[in-house]
């Protein structure tokens, strides 16, 4: 245990040191501010790297993780990234990106307490019911599994769309689209879900708000 803590203290140095000979500027660059384009809302696994994914180097994505990459209107945390991001960051684009064998979708489409995550697990589903005649529908379990992954992701992206703080970027001109992915773990490649929201007219009425 200890062998592994210290060996983490020494891959930063050499981090540090390879950093450094690229370019002898690149820390003190990085410490004048940020100023990315992209806000990544992802899940919490650490198979599904949000930089290493587009090929983004640090200062480019701004990040925010979960378990299953949940867009929940009560969750301060969230909201809290979204609202810096969008208003004082700038940001164009958001991706929430899901992952194939996500484990918080799995357990969220079984019966199996699993702890206090089971509170959180129920936003989940809550969007199982709303799409379980064609879940169910799905005779393979595994195909049932991945339809279910892109569907929770695709919810998400709706979700982001009917916050105040993305409805009120849109009111006072502010580019910025919403997009949906899901990444294989398996394969490395994502999947776009051709889901791209640039304005609440994309909503149904009752969600669009008057700002």
């Amino acid at each position: 245990m200890r062998k592994f803590y210290e060996q983490l203290l020494e891959n930063n140095k050499k981090w540090v040191e390879t950093s450094l000979a690229k370019d002898p500027n690149y820390f003190a660059d990085l410490a004048k501010g940020q100023q990315p384009p992209l806000l990544w809302i992802g899940c919490s696994d650490s198979r599904v790297p949000a930089n290493e994914i587009v090929g983004a180097k640090p200062g480019e994505v701004f990040v925010h993780r979960n378990i299953a990459n949940m867009v929940v209107h009560s969750d301060m945390n969230m909201l809290s990234v979204l609202d810096y991001a969008v208003n004082v960051l700038k940001i164009k684009h958001i991706i929430v990106c899901g992952h194939y064998g996500c484990g918080g979708v799995k357990a969220a489409m079984g019966n199996q307490s699993v702890g206090i995550i089971d509170n959180w697990l129920r936003h989940i589903k809550d969007e199982y019911r709303l799409h379980d005649k064609y879940l169910n529908s799905i005779e393979d379990e595994t195909e049932r599994f991945n339809a279910f992954v892109e569907i929770n992701a695709k919810e998400q992206v709706y979700n982001l769309a009917k916050t105040s703080i993305v409805q009120g970027a849109w009111k006072n001109g502010q580019d910025l689209m919403l997009h949906g992915w899901v990444y294989g773990l398996n394969s490395g490649f994502v999947t776009d879900l051709n889901v791209t929201i640039s304005s609440n007219e994309e909503l149904d009425s009752v969600y669009q708000l008057d700002l």
